[in-house]
């Protein structure tokens, strides 16, 4: 058995095809991401992976929606969306296929 240690990672993506990583994979990208009350991520989108977000613990709001403890959020290709930590919030992040470089920036890219 061995540990690590989360905050060894950049912004809690700990399996990926990025570094560092402890699996390199194609496959899916899986963080741990912590948040304090008011931290904002803007709009984006994938346009070929899945974004599933699960709220650990805390309050956020995606698309002017709040989501609360126990919320799995499934983000599409091309569905945009905005982040921001209401309370202090803990989720976890599991991103398919990891593509590197599938960000974009603003609006869904169907409207």
């Amino acid at each position: 058995m061995l540990a690590h240690d989360l905050n060894q990672f950049i912004k809690g993506w700990f399996l990926g095809p990025f570094s560092p990583t402890l699996k390199q994979t194609e496959h899916f990208e899986c963080a741990v991401k912590k948040y304090k009350a008011g931290d904002y991520e803007e709009k984006h989108y994938h346009s070929v992976a899945t974004e599933y977000t699960v709220i650990a613990t805390g309050r956020v709001l995606m698309n002017g929606i709040e989501y609360g403890a126990d919320s799995i959020i499934e983000i599409r290709p091309g569905e945009a969306t905005d982040f921001e930590a209401l309370v202090d919030t803990i989720t976890f992040v599991v991103k398919t296929p990891a593509v590197t470089g599938d960000k974009y920036l603003g609006d869904n890219i169907r409207d």
